[in-house]
């Protein structure tokens, strides 16, 4: 099981940005690869600390981890905020490091930023929406979507870029009543990537890059909500030279049911029967995610009961089971009737057995509402 994002950093839920940010550099320096050269333990730290940053610095990744944990990102087919490698910790968070590595704020000991290595950028990521019916968010769906995307193109080549030697970055030093003072800035030549273009085909953008159109499968998990957001890593555009490609976001729209209303895990369902049913009794075939379902009125039941379907709702997100669909029992009362009728019903005022009688059990309006909610 996944360690808490706050726990990992040291922080409470309550922290600000800038005590995340400040925890987050705290723990990035003790585990640096460079200082812990050959240690998997200080690298697998290293890992979960940018891991944690990356959600809890964003404030929409952070609100839907405050909310569904790490359900809202780890989904069936690796989506969300994990798997971070070295690449993307680099190039996500650089900055973070400033100087105290060699001013290049990176790493030596994996060949990817420190010490004369090329950087590898990452290139931009690619956004689109998928809707879902409401039977494919109670049991989760895998969706087949074409999407349009920048790859390398075929005989595209690169040679190292002559303005930062391949290290992405070009290092000023400036002499100040303090000191001398390093800076790095990204190198305007390549944009960073350390690699500048040698041959490219016609059909190629500047960058050596085309656009292709790929079908990529997405594994969506039960229990999504209208606007979370998925991410398929790698399924983005691809960053010209040895960078790495950016992700797929995948945002999530639902349809709207035609009898089953969502709230949370719990479905609602209206179920309306005529007068002499609900005072003979009746059985009524209803919707639910998973098919038909029949369900048994005693008689006289009483117009307002709340029928509760345990585990007919929606499948939990967070892997806590499944919710409840919830019948809502409406008698209907004629607005016309008949000259028989309307004497049969004037012989019954006064009647007893028409008389209410509300008893313990048959709570009110706010006690239904209450146990709706509980």
């Amino acid at each position: 099981m996944k360690e808490d994002y706050y726990e990992v950093l040291g922080v409470g839920q309550s922290a600000s940005a800038a005590e995340i940010k400040k925890a987050y550099r705290k723990m990035a320096l003790k585990y640096h690869p460079d200082k812990n050269p050959g240690d998997s333990k200080a690298e697998e730290m290293f890992k979960k600390s940018a891991e944690a940053y990356e959600v809890l610095s964003n404030p929409d990744k952070k609100a839907r981890y405050d909310q569904f944990g790490h359900a809202a990102f780890d989904g069936a087919g690796g989506f969300g905020g994990g798997s971070m490698n070295m690449d993307d910790i680099f190039s996500q968070f650089g900055d973070i490091f400033g100087s105290a590595f060699g001013g290049g704020g990176g790493f030596s000991g994996f060949g990817g930023f420190g010490g004369g290595g090329q950087r590898r950028v990452k290139g931009s990521n690619l956004r689109i929406r998928v809707k879902l019916s409401l039977e494919e968010v109670a049991n989760g769906v895998e969706k087949k979507v074409k999407v349009r995307r920048k790859v390398q193109a075929e005989g595209v080549s690169y040679t190292t870029c002559g303005t930062c030697g391949g290290r992405g970055q070009v290092t000023k030093v400036t002499n100040t009543i303090l000191g001398r003072m390093q800076t790095a800035t990204t190198c305007s030549t390549c944009g960073g990537s350390g690699q500048v273009i040698d041959k490219k085909p016609s059909d190629a953008d500047a960058q050596g890059l085309k656009v292709q159109e790929e079908t990529v499968s997405i594994k969506i998990p039960a229990g999504v909500e209208e606007g979370m957001q998925l991410k398929v890593p790698g399924k983005g555009n691809d960053a010209p030279g040895n960078g790495v490609a950016g992700d797929l976001l995948v945002a999530i729209e639902t349809e709207e049911h035609s009898t089953l209303k969502r709230e949370g895990d719990n479905l609602h369902y209206d179920l309306y029967i005529s007068f002499s049913e609900a005072v003979l009794g009746t059985s009524k075939e209803i919707d639910a995610v998973g098919g038909k379902v029949r369900i048994k009125l005693e008689p006289g039941i009483q117009s307002g009961k709340i029928l509760r379907l345990r585990g007919k709702g929606i499948s939990s997100i967070n892997g806590y089971g499944s919710g409840d669909l919830l019948v809502h029992v409406n008698v209907w009362t004629p607005k016309e009737l008949n000259k028989e009728q309307k004497e049969f019903f004037e012989r019954m005022q006064g009647n007893e057995n028409f008389d209410p009688k509300p008893e313990k059990s048959d709570k009110s309006f706010f006690e239904k509402v209450k146990d709706m909610f509980s």
